[in-house]
């Protein structure tokens, strides 16, 4: 039988969502909690991966076991067994061909920065103490909305074969101080998320003009976009999958 697990994280300690070598991740942890309080080995498949620093309120995962297995009363165990920064939400029967990652019908992220110092939000916003321009930051999100190809914001050896991606939500809040950009697509790039925050900022400050952000979607070209945005301010947000 299929079931879904919901999880949230903090993903400070983890080099990510999916399991690597030799490096913790949360798909790591959450196995091997898995494994000693079931007494076998659960393998599970993820939803959307995230990167090493990242954080997150809603990912899934999916794994198929004997249908007796998981109780609603194990959610509890498990939590007690697992680090303080990851948590299960629930654990749902599913139909046994839904799949976490190829159903998911949306992804939305959200990226933290804030300007005045402030020690209980330094490890989950990222600290930009020069002033930024709301309206040009916004008018560089409008500009995202009309393009599909994302080349420009697409780490290096990466292993999708495609670009594209179908932007339905872009925009920037102020909120309680800090400077909030929401992004929502069908799918995300390897490091797409930051480096469009991070040229965005490029904007934001008066560096380049919306023209010049403009260029550097079209060029294709991953070397004019700025990847130096951290991960400790980013948090994908929601997974649209329905069950």
């Amino acid at each position: 039988m299929r079931y879904l697990i919901e999880v949230a994280y903090k993903g400070t300690q983890y080099a990510g969502f999916q399991v690597q070598d030799n490096a913790p991740t949360v798909q790591w942890a959450l196995e091997k909690v898995l494994q000693q309080f079931y007494r076998q080995t659960i393998s599970l498949t993820g939803s959307s991966r995230t990167d090493a620093g990242v954080h997150a309120w809603q990912n899934f995962f999916h794994t198929d076991v004997a249908s007796a297995l998981f109780q609603p009363r194990h959610v509890y165990n498990l939590n007690a067994m697992l680090p303080g920064d990851i948590v299960i939400k629930q654990i749902v029967p599913v139909a046994d061909d839904l799949h976490c990652r190829f159903h998911a019908t949306h992804r939305r992220y959200q990226y933290f920065i804030y300007q005045q110092k402030d020690p209980f939000v330094a490890d989950r916003a990222w600290y930009v103490p020069y002033p930024l321009d709301l309206e040009k930051l916004n008018a560089a999100a409008a500009e995202l909305l009309l393009h599909q190809d994302f080349t420009s914001f697409s780490k290096r050896n990466t292993q999708t074969h495609t670009m594209i991606c179908k932007l339905a939500h872009s925009h920037w809040h102020l909120h309680h101080g800090q400077y909030i950009y929401t992004v929502q697509a069908n799918r995300f790039l390897r490091g797409m998320v930051r480096g469009l925050v991070g040229t965005m900022l490029q904007v934001g400050r008066g560096k380049i003009d919306l023209d010049q952000f403009r260029q550097i979607i079209l060029a294709k070209d991953c070397t004019r976009a700025d990847f130096s945005t951290p991960a400790h301010g980013l948090f994908l947000a929601e997974v649209g999958l329905q069950w």
